[in-house]
């Protein structure tokens, strides 16, 4: 007996790409040149200003996010946005004790030696000066209203392609950003009393960069390092 084909549950709904723009050549090079120069200003900062950021620039920037593409339009991902001083202190305590025990204790030599031209430490007060904390979760799997779990694909790699769009949204509107990934990061399911399904992905630090603030002098891979053309 033949098989039959396997039908899907949803049957696709397909609508005009109305909203695609295509531009004249020169203009996609002007475009493109213009968003490389802007990009390659974004330094990741460690000393932020407490001054207050509009929440509807954070709002826009994680609604842009929110477009990113990802594994069967599942958007498994998880954005909370800690601006209380409270909950910032305390997150900031108990990534302070995981990072402690990594410089001191977990961290091989090599990876401190990479680290020290960037003068880092266990010590994270930006996680308490910053207005804004945007913790980032994975979600492995949905929830229908029924309780059955549903699958989620590609999970990290989406969230990473939305964090990627954040960042870029935020800088867009001008602040600084800093990504954060203390290890382990179970403590942040506790503490923003987060699911199961939600893994912590990383804390996004946004807001404006201190006065004073300063960053390493470094630079970054030319094309030719970093992309081949076959």
């Amino acid at each position: 007996m033949a098989r039959e084909a396997i039908k899907p549950m949803i049957q696709p709904t397909f609508i005009p790409l109305s909203d695609y723009r295509e531009y004249p050549v020169e203009e996609m090079r002007r475009r493109a040149a213009e968003f490389y120069a802007d990009i390659r200003r974004r330094r990741t900062v460690r000393d932020f200003s407490d001054r207050p950021v509009p929440r509807e620039v954070i709002e826009n920037a994680l609604r842009a996010a929110g477009t990113a593409p990802n594994g069967a339009n599942m958007q498994p991902w998880r954005f909370v946005v800690v601006s209380d001083p409270s909950l910032k202190r305390r997150i900031r305590e108990a990534a302070e004790v995981e990072e402690k025990d990594f410089y001191e204790h977990k961290a091989p030599p090599e990876w401190l030696d990479a680290l020290a031209p960037l003068g880092t430490d266990w010590r994270k007060s930006f996680l308490e000066t910053a207005p804004y904390l945007i913790v980032i979760f994975s979600q492995g799997y949905g929830r229908l209203p029924d309780g059955r779990k549903v699958k989620h694909y590609y999970a990290l790699e989406s969230t990473g392609i939305a964090t990627g769009f954040l960042i870029a949204a935020l800088h867009h509107a001008g602040l600084a950003t800093l990504t954060h990934t203390p290890s382990p990061m179970g403590f942040l399911n506790a503490i923003l009393d987060r699911p199961s399904n939600e893994r912590p992905f990383l804390v996004l630090v946004a807001g404006y960069p201190a006065a004073d603030a300063t960053v390493p002098l470094i630079s970054k891979k030319p094309l030719e390092e970093i992309a081949v053309f076959l």
